[in-house]
């Protein structure tokens, strides 16, 4: 989330903007909202996402995100079934912030290796080795490892040439640092309408860039991989931080 600050009774507090971006079925990135909250409180997400759905958001095959327990209880409630992304450099440094700083070094190149592997089965394996080297040297690190390794793995089951863009929410930072460049001359913003009125005008330009611009993907294997899948309903991918 990108956290600005403004003026509320007297004071000024930190509120964190919301902001949801999506690949459509034709490839194409789109703005798909933005709200103020509490990045952390499940109401927040839960009052987005039911936004969005008003608007007409379905078909969503894929959510992206950092491990945020509100939003994976609001994601489950309002599109239930639908298959999540823990975005993997969030999780990687989640992993060595727990690791001794003499262990960092070889267990971010032996991590780098597992988030890489073709399939889930060669992950696993991945996986067990790195915990037979490190779960003494790193055992903290290991149980984040655990813990989370599925959830950061679901992109395994997409065509390859996906993966990279699929694997974090880098691409949602980046536009969250973008915006943040242009409102920093406000600092404060008087209220939460005048905050809603300035991002979301940014958000409008990127939206219109986006759209007349090339596409994020192409499509193609996309859509022969879902063939093949059980469902075969409209898809778009989901990126909220």
């Amino acid at each position: 989330a990108l956290v600005i600050h403004v003026r509320k009774d007297e004071s000024v507090v930190p509120v964190a903007a919301l902001i949801a971006t999506g690949i459509s079925e034709d490839g194409q990135r789109e703005i798909l909202g933005l709200t103020l909250g509490d990045s952390e409180n499940e109401a927040s997400w839960d009052d987005m996402l039911r936004d969005l759905k008003s608007r007409g958001l379905c078909g969503v095959d894929l959510v992206i995100s950092d491990d945020h327990k509100g939003l994976k209880k609001a994601v489950q409630r309002h599109f239930q079934g639908v298959r999540w992304q823990r975005c993997q450099v969030h999780f990687l440094r989640n992993i060595l912030g727990h690791a001794p700083v003499s262990q960092r070094g070889p267990l971010a190149l032996a991590l780098g290796r597992l988030f890489r592997a073709d399939t889930k089965e060669e992950a696993r394996i991945l996986k067990n080795e790195i915990i037979g080297a490190f779960e003494k040297k790193a055992p903290k690190s290991m149980d984040c490892l655990e813990e989370g390794f599925e959830e950061s793995l679901t992109i395994v089951s997409f065509p390859r040439k996906y993966r990279v863009r699929l694997r974090s929410t880098n691409s949602q930072e980046r536009l969250n640092e973008e915006v943040r460049r242009r409102e920093r001359v406000i600092r404060i913003f008087p209220n939460e309408d005048s905050a809603i009125r300035l991002i979301g005008s940014l958000l409008s330009e990127f939206h219109e860039q986006w759209s007349t611009g090339k596409k994020y993907f192409d499509m193609a294997k996309y859509w022969e991989w879902k063939k093949q899948e059980p469902l075969k309903t409209p898809s778009l991918l989901l990126v909220v931080e």
